[in-house]
């Protein structure tokens, strides 16, 4: 057996949001289940950035992902987060394919934050607010665009170009942007968040009744997007209970005793199975995503499906003692 090969260019060839979108659907269905295995995250921490392992296994496919967060890594002309991905037979062993998986990530959330919002946001939804413009925004447009019949964006960010450029990526698909403030943006019906911030970049004041919040950016300890008072005021859904306390959106309140694990709503797959649901169309939801190595397998393994079918990527022969 040979080992498959799989560069970021190989990898976009195969992303296809709705296919994502089901597949994670399914993903987070099994979790719920206690269908997967998924160790927590394992870190390295050096003085300059971290270095995570992300570990799963689902159905007959096992994997791990291996990446980095080097904030300064624009000064040796690297990108800040790098990832690869090893995706292994779970009757051998056999590791099928290693593959870059910065865009499979990205992706990967991007399809996660739509499927919430099918499920959590309100049936007529159509104006869509982004704090934060940045690579994540992207996938998060793309992905609610396949769930709603989005009719304006508004769209924030620090980096004013940052923000014109996605407007017109937005305007693209034939669509409404517009640029405007921080509080501009948060008069929507869906509020995406995907910044870096340690400090809340939406105010209370800014959120009214009925919304839906992708909160995407809080991804660690200390992180956070959002005033503490909204998640007091909201039904809070996460994709994984343990993950979220440690380092989601709510992990600052739950570190103040502002909120205790006791007041998370459900968990995504729960809300996917039905047993919790969005309850009045005056609740505000929040979906507080801080990335599951079953969605990095889930995507993996489908990738690697298509490769093979189509004869993509390079064959090595990793274990070839001659």
């Amino acid at each position: 057996m040979k080992t498959l090969i799989l560069t970021c260019k190989d990898i976009r060839k195969f992303l296809n949001m709705r296919e994502t979108i089901d597949k994670m659907e399914e993903a987070f269905k099994l979790h719920a289940l206690g269908k997967v295995q998924m160790p927590p995250k394992s870190y390295l921490i050096f003085d300059k950035g971290d270095l995570r392992a992300m570990p799963a296994c689902l159905g007959k496919y096992a994997g791990i992902k291996w990446v980095n967060s080097h904030p300064e890594n624009y000064k040796f002309g690297l990108p800040t987060v790098m990832a690869v991905y090893i995706l292994n037979d779970v009757k051998t062993g056999f590791p099928l394919a290693i593959m870059e998986a910065s865009e499979l990530t990205n992706y990967r959330t991007g399809a996660t934050g739509g499927l919430a919002a099918k499920y959590l946001a309100r049936k007529d939804s159509e104006v869509i607010g982004f704090i934060g413009c940045g690579r994540q925004a992207y996938t998060q447009f793309l992905a609610l665009k396949e769930e709603f019949e989005i009719k304006e964006v508004k769209a924030y960010d620090i980096n004013e170009s940052s923000a014109k450029k996605f407007v017109e990526f937005v305007k693209s698909h034939g669509i409404e942007g517009k640029v405007m403030s921080a509080k501009e943006t948060c008069q929507c019906d869906i509020l995406v968040t995907t910044t870096p911030s340690r400090k809340p970049v939406v105010k209370d004041e800014w959120i009214k009744e009925g919304m839906h919040i992708n909160a995407i950016g809080a991804d660690g300890p200390g992180k956070q997007e959002l005033d503490e008072r909204i998640l007091l005021r909201a039904k809070i859904v996460v994709d994984d209970i343990e993950q979220a306390v440690h380092g989601g959106e709510i992990n600052v309140a739950i570190s103040k005793g502002l909120l205790r694990r006791e007041d998370i709503y459900a968990t995504l797959g729960e809300v996917i199975l039905g047993k919790k649901v969005r309850e009045s169309e005056k609740d505000i939801t929040i979906f507080d995503s801080t990335g599951l190595a079953i969605q990095d397998v889930a995507l993996a393994s489908l990738i690697y499906e298509k490769a093979k079918k189509e004869n993509v990527g390079l064959e090595i022969d990793l274990f070839n003692l001659e």
